[in-house]
């Protein structure tokens, strides 16, 4: 036994985490997390207290007040059991086109997040970073595509994605092809007249303005700036404002380290 996964088994009123969540206590590291805080720190010594005696299962309710030193005004079950794994679900298929700027503080920013399921597409692999700080490698899935409009009709029908390469006419001929797959969200960086003139084109390539308009450009919030780490939080903040994200992290517990 050398892990002991730790999951929130009941959430009420205020508490850091929902229902759910879960995370693996190793003898010297976590995977996942609960909320962090007191919370988790007690639920760590408790782990590593079972894994030194050997116990297999337990189950500790927590007020989330003054005996933990948290004004959370909640309460939480904690279920404990050894197991070298965390639960599985399905997640959000999420396609960032574009290994620039602005796609590696997308990518920087959103491979933490849980319940994502992230494709990282460009044409070369010398587009792509050596390494990003924090960026666990076996949660992005990066594409080469010479051609990237030909790897669209391979997205799942119900990906959301974020367009934002290095060359306006691969941006308008992925538009294109996003309209004929189908999508859950789409969004294009760019300019007003930007957008202006990939309207009028995506009309000429026979879509309707009703289509057009569920393409989303530009994406992220333009009042925070133009930096690529702005726009990367901006595009965040839509994506867990529209629910999104909170419904796959309900679905899949989070993952993440410390």
């Amino acid at each position: 036994m050398s892990t002991i996964r730790v999951t929130i088994t009941d959430a009420k009123g205020s508490a850091p985490r929902e229902a759910g969540t879960a995370m693996l206590v190793h003898p010297n590291h976590i995977d996942g997390t609960i909320g962090g805080g007191a919370l988790e720190w007690e639920a760590m010594r408790i782990a590593r207290n079972m894994l030194q005696t050997g116990a297999p299962k337990a189950q500790h309710p927590f007020p989330l007040g003054p005996s933990l030193g948290q004004c959370c005004g909640g309460a939480v079950t904690l279920d404990f059991e050894a197991t070298e794994t965390l639960p599985t679900s399905p997640q959000t298929p999420l396609w960032v086109w574009g290994a620039g700027h602005v796609g590696r503080a997308l990518i920087h920013s959103l491979s933490p997040l849980p319940g994502l399921a992230l494709t990282w597409i460009d044409t070369a692999a010398d587009r792509f970073p050596q390494d990003i700080p924090s960026l666990d490698p076996t949660s992005v899935h990066r594409a080469i595509a010479t051609d990237p409009p030909k790897l669209m009709p391979h997205a799942p029908i119900d990906a959301h994605h974020l367009i934002l390469t290095y060359s306006h006419d691969i941006d308008l001929a992925l538009c294109h092809a996003a309209l004929s797959r189908g999508f859950a969200s789409c969004g294009v960086i760019g300019s007003a007249t930007k957008w202006n003139r990939f309207r009028k084109r995506l009309r000429l390539l026979g879509h309707g303005d009703t289509e057009i308009s569920r393409i989303t450009c530009p994406i992220g919030d333009p009042s925070l700036g133009k930096h690529p780490q702005a726009i990367a939080i901006g595009v965040a903040a839509t994506l867990l404002g529209g629910q999104m994200l909170q419904e796959s992290a309900q679905r899949s517990g989070g993952t993440g380290g410390t």
